[in-house]
């Protein structure tokens, strides 16, 4: 049997350190997602910006890391990063079968877009909703697919940096926020710079 676990990071940067711990933990690629706000444009999926035939981002990967970190990262989940516009968030960077999901519940489904395709996944419809709005408001979202045997183990390598989400929703809900709406405009980049001084 298997289980979806899910956490929020703050930052990509944060996100793609927890990816790449995943993929050394012995968790497959192809069972891991990331969906991370782009509102202000941070990424950029020109993978070819000198037009010397080479990905510029998985050669960027490498500088400065190891031979073997530079090579996992260009191999693994992060290499296939791409854009994409889902319903109530605007432009966010993903890669992983929660993109592909999203995409397709946003077509068809009531919930749709990125809270039908966590729930869809097993995410508690409590939860989902509250992932959906951290990355609307700039955050950035990892999620895999994981043997029930190794959930608590994997589940303590998420939570390093990871947002605690009740404690944040709770703070969107002390200055206003009522809950995810789907239909609400996605934040500009201003908005999302603010919300993220918030909680550094």
């Amino acid at each position: 049997m298997t289980s979806t676990i899910s956490r929020l990071y703050d930052n990509y940067s944060d996100a793609q350190a927890a990816v790449t711990k995943l993929e050394a933990a012995g968790v497959p690629h192809s069972d891991i997602s990331i969906v991370a706000n782009n509102s202000d444009g941070w990424f950029d999926d020109k993978k070819d910006r000198d037009g010397d035939g080479v990905d510029d981002r998985a050669e960027a990967a490498g500088t400065g890391a190891g031979v073997g970190a530079g090579i996992g990262g260009a191999a693994g989940l992060l290499a296939g990063l791409g854009l994409l516009a889902i319903p109530g968030l605007g432009p966010v960077v993903a890669a992983g079968w929660l993109a592909a999901t999203a995409v397709g519940a946003a077509a068809g489904a009531a919930t749709g877009g990125l809270v039908g395709a966590l729930t869809e996944a097993g995410v508690s419809k409590d939860e989902a909703p509250l992932y959906a709005e951290g990355v609307r408001r700039g955050g950035s979202l990892v999620t895999a697919k994981v043997a029930d045997g190794d959930k608590s183990r994997l589940e303590a390598v998420l939570d390093t940096s990871s947002v605690n989400l009740r404690d944040r929703s709770a703070a969107w809900q002390k200055n206003g926020w009522t809950g995810y709406d789907p239909g609400s405009q996605p934040y500009d980049a201003e908005e999302v710079r603010k919300e993220r001084t918030l909680y550094r």
